[in-house]
């Protein structure tokens, strides 16, 4: 089995100016950015079934210590929406793709969550660990930072 090319995939506030070589737009707030023209966010599209519901986007709140348990909420939202996953999959697969954001927040909003599970997907998936005395208290893998994981700036 040959080895998966890794996904080129950037995150990049809308407020942010266009770089040259950022291949495919896409907006994935569920909400249009607050007093921005389609001129000035300059997405190739708007994908907003791509970012989590109302409901998940409210409970969050940006709160950084929901970050761990909003990652959980929105993947099992992405893993019901298969045709989405999809069509972001073979977006990147065939070129850059730059997921665009407009929370003020670099390091923790959707579009760095999308990312990752959109990293993920690709691989393998494993089934989850029964509970048990090992498991409790173990520590997620750490991100490897790269273009997936930092916002360009």
């Amino acid at each position: 089995m040959e080895p998966l090319e890794p996904l080129r995939i950037r995150l990049r506030r809308v407020y942010e100016a266009a770089l040259d070589d950022e291949g495919l737009r896409v907006l994935v707030d569920r909400v249009w950015p607050r007093g921005l023209s389609r001129e000035r966010v300059g997405a190739d599209h708007w994908w907003k079934d791509a970012g989590p519901s109302a409901e998940l986007r409210r409970w969050f709140g940006h709160e950084r210590e929901r970050w761990p348990e909003f990652k959980e909420r929105y993947f099992r939202e992405l893993d019901a929406l298969p045709e989405v996953v999809a069509r972001l999959l073979e977006v990147a697969s065939s070129g850059p793709l730059t997921l665009l954001y407009s929370a003020r927040d670099t390091e923790y909003n959707q579009a760095v969550a999308l990312a990752e599970y959109l990293s993920d997907s690709r691989r393998p998936r494993r089934p989850a660990p029964a509970p048990g005395p090992c498991s409790q208290g173990a520590s997620a893998p750490a991100v490897v930072a790269g273009d997936a994981g930092e916002p360009n700036r």
